[in-house]
């Protein structure tokens, strides 16, 4: 039977642009069964999932469930809960991580705060003993597996978040949602944020290897997380024209236009500058976006243009914030 997956990579479609938006995600480890709305259908109190989904809204911070690789028996009542806390800022990238008994102690935290990249957000409350630790290993790897959500997930993203795990790829956790079904497997690294599609064990691999050094794998990407669908186009449109591999050394300065044209500032660390043009268009033919879903015709970022601008933003213009998709 023919999947969104499949529809996906038969008609080729493009990967840049597509990555869910998120300056910041709070991850929860909730091992058990996850439904399709997992913050409030998992062993995770529904009440809590639902306070923790509104205090991050407009924020910048995305909440996720997180569970090691392996069966999944309900067996894990009263385990403690590993937190992380990862910002994905270019040149400012941290994670810090925390084990806790309940996890509405979470509601405490200064989410405003975190979504701009401040680690005093993670105090609690008043007089809270929680001890926040700054997270030195491998970069997260987050495979999405979630097939209450969509079966391409499961069927493709399970598989391969089990044999990383199994050959050693320490940070590798599932996770229960960043967007992209038709794309699995589908993964995020964390801090950085860059997302990947179609992925592959080896490719994860290099992908891990390049940001231990620093450097960031384009192949397969769909996007740094941190910016919005047209800047996370223009970024990685920069990076194809200039050969830049350095994870920070690109930001996207500012944002101005909308739907369907945007005019997107890309900068280097150097003082360079480009004005990249990002167009929204429907892929055609239609297809399904999801397992399930009627065929329809998703929005697609399409880089129409690039030539050098001044790095220095005009004056009065705001860049776009990362939000939820």
């Amino acid at each position: 039977m023919s999947t969104c997956t499949t529809a996906s990579r038969d008609l080729s479609e493009p990967l840049a642009g597509t990555a869910a938006t998120a300056s910041t995600w709070l991850l929860v480890e909730q091992p058990g069964p996850w439904g399709a709305e997992a913050l409030t259908a998992s062993r995770l109190d529904a009440a809590v999932g639902r306070a923790l989904e509104g205090a991050a809204e407009t924020t910048g911070v995305r909440v996720a469930l997180i569970r090691r690789p392996g069966r999944h028996a309900d067996l894990h009542t009263g385990a403690r809960h590993r937190v992380f806390v990862a910002h994905t800022g270019p040149g400012r990238s941290w994670i810090r991580t925390t084990a806790l008994d309940d996890p509405a102690r979470l509601l405490g935290l200064d989410f405003a705060a975190l979504g701009a990249g401040d680690p005093a957000g993670l105090t609690l409350r008043p007089h809270d003993p929680t001890a926040w630790e700054e997270y030195t290993g491998d970069p997260l790897v987050l495979v999405c597996t979630n097939g209450k959500r969509d079966r391409c997930c499961a069927l493709l993203g399970r598989p391969l978040a089990g044999e990383l795990a199994a050959s050693g790829v320490h940070g590798t956790w599932e996770i229960t949602h960043i967007g992209g079904h038709r794309f699995s497997p589908t993964l995020v690294a964390l801090p950085h944020g860059y997302t990947y599609g179609r992925a592959t064990a080896q490719g994860v691999k290099d992908v891990i290897e390049a940001l231990r050094h620093g450097k960031v794998v384009t192949d397969d990407c769909r996007g740094r997380s941190t910016w919005e669908r047209p800047g996370q186009a223009a970024e990685l449109a920069v990076r194809e024209m200039t050969g830049e591999d350095g994870a920070d050394a690109l930001t996207v300065a500012r944002t101005e236009g909308g739907a369907p044209v945007w005019s997107v500032t890309v900068a280097h660390r150097d003082g360079r500058a480009w004005r990249v043009s990002v167009a929204q268009v429907a892929e055609t033919p239609p297809r399904p976006q999801s397992c399930g879903f009627p065929l329809g015709s998703p929005a697609r970022m399409e880089v129409i243009g690039i030539r050098a601008a001044r790095r220095r933003p005009a004056s009065g213009v705001r860049a776009m914030a990362a939000g939820h998709p």
